[in-house]
């Protein structure tokens, strides 16, 4: 698996930017733990930015992630990334065992409320988002109401980390490519005099 062709395959399926930008968020957190799990960090980051490649075009609870395995197997993808990929989502029935299935459901939700918490502040940076905020925005329900708050907490638990320090880790990941993921802060204005 090279990374260059995965990205080919993510974004011949998702055409949204905000999903693919997801996509990197979510990656670089799985590259994070990848790192400190001594994992392989190329597999891991993979299989984080392919988690979701099925969703724009299949996202019924009925076909993603079913159809996104399905293509990964007619393209040759081996079976502990299909396999990833198919325990991300609860109703599919695939339990979590592995260290790289436990990191992505503990990444996934939790890297899209990083970036909506990111979203809401002055400058839209992640250096602007903490554990401390994260956690504050978690506790209302109106915030961002799509992301469970459920799977975020039960995600920490399954992986055996702390909630906030996972929060403080995946925001520490996601601002290695905070430019990527549009979350570098807004540019200062220039005065034209």
């Amino acid at each position: 698996m090279i990374r260059s062709d995965v990205w080919c395959l993510l974004t011949e399926f998702t055409q949204s930017e905000s999903l693919r930008k997801h996509a990197l968020a979510v990656e670089a957190c799985m590259r994070a733990y990848a790192r400190k799990f001594g994992e392989d960090e190329e597999r891991w980051g993979i299989v984080g930015l392919i988690h979701d490649f099925d969703y724009e075009k299949y996202p019924s609870a009925e076909e993603h992630p079913y159809k996104g395995s399905e293509i990964l197997q007619e393209r040759g993808y081996p079976e502990d990334v299909r396999r990833a990929v198919m325990s991300h989502a609860d109703y599919t029935g695939v339990s979590r065992e592995s260290n790289l299935e436990k990191a992505l459901f503990a990444c996934d939700e939790l890297a899209g409320f990083i970036t909506a918490t990111a979203l809401i502040k002055p400058n839209k940076s992640l250096a602007e988002v903490d554990a401390k905020s994260v956690r504050k925005r978690m506790k209302d329900k109106a915030f961002a109401r799509s992301v469970s708050r459920e799977d975020i907490i039960n995600g920490a638990a399954g992986l055996g980390v702390d909630l906030d320090e996972h929060i403080a880790f995946c925001i520490e990941a996601m601002r290695g490519t905070a430019g990527e993921l549009g979350l570098a802060g807004k540019e200062p204005q220039q005065n034209e005099d």
